[in-house]
């Protein structure tokens, strides 16, 4: 089964079009325009892809994601965030912060243009960032975009112990204070599964995100600010 190559319109394939094999994989092609973006992740597509390679769409079956009350903190994490000496902010350094999540050793998807699609997707109130500081040093943090009341998590960096999983859970709190109800973590690892993530087939997936992403959140979850751990 071939894959669809995108044009210039913002039309997407059904997520169930995927492949098997490579897991997901949707389509090809395409911009990573604002609008582009913002058309995937109501439709529960995202994008990922090597910097030589066009962009490539994905929506993979199971999906994982942390369901609201399952988030999991182990005796270790816990004893660390009663001592924690972060501060944590919401949206008060979204660009830093897909800057930072872009430096690994390992490579990375993130390019400058993937950047300045999900930073004007932020100036626009639809993507956002959450901080991590010590000592006035950003050293940790997470961004993402929200779809209704479903966060999509897009990746996270940590340059100190736990800060990335210190910026989710007082994130997670937040959020579903705020009336957030799900947790799109898209494919399962180890950081994500430590925490509570777990995987469901791409249809409840589904079936959750056109519910979810027709409902509004509470006022105040999105104004710079900060988070209580």
């Amino acid at each position: 089964m071939s894959i669809a190559q995108l044009d210039n319109s913002y039309e997407f394939p059904h997520p169930t079009n995927a492949l098997a094999e490579p897991n997901g994989l949707l389509a090809f092609g395409g911009d990573l325009s604002a609008e582009r973006l913002r058309v995937a992740y109501h439709e529960g597509i995202f994008p990922w892809y090597s910097p030589d390679e066009p962009p490539l769409w994905w929506s993979p079956d199971p999906r994982a994601v942390l369901i609201s009350g399952e988030l999991h903190t182990g005796r270790t994490l816990r004893r660390f965030i009663r001592k924690h000496p972060y501060q944590i902010t919401v949206n008060y350094a979204f660009d830093e912060v897909i800057y930072n999540c872009a430096q690994r050793q390992e490579g990375t998807w993130i390019g400058p243009n993937v950047q300045q699609g999900y930073q004007i997707l932020h100036q626009e109130g639809q993507a956002h960032s959450i901080e991590v500081w010590y000592d006035r040093q950003l050293v940790g943090g997470l961004y993402g975009v929200c779809v209704g009341t479903l966060f999509c998590g897009e990746s996270m960096f940590s340059k100190m112990e736990n800060a990335s999983k210190c910026a989710f859970v007082a994130f997670y709190h937040h959020f579903l204070h705020h009336g957030g109800q799900l947790f799109d973590c898209q494919v399962l690892n180890h950081h994500t599964e430590s925490l509570g993530a777990k995987n469901i087939p791409r249809e409840e997936f589904l079936q959750s995100l056109y519910q979810l992403r027709g409902q509004s959140l509470q006022s105040g979850c999105w104004p710079a600010q900060m988070l209580d751990l």
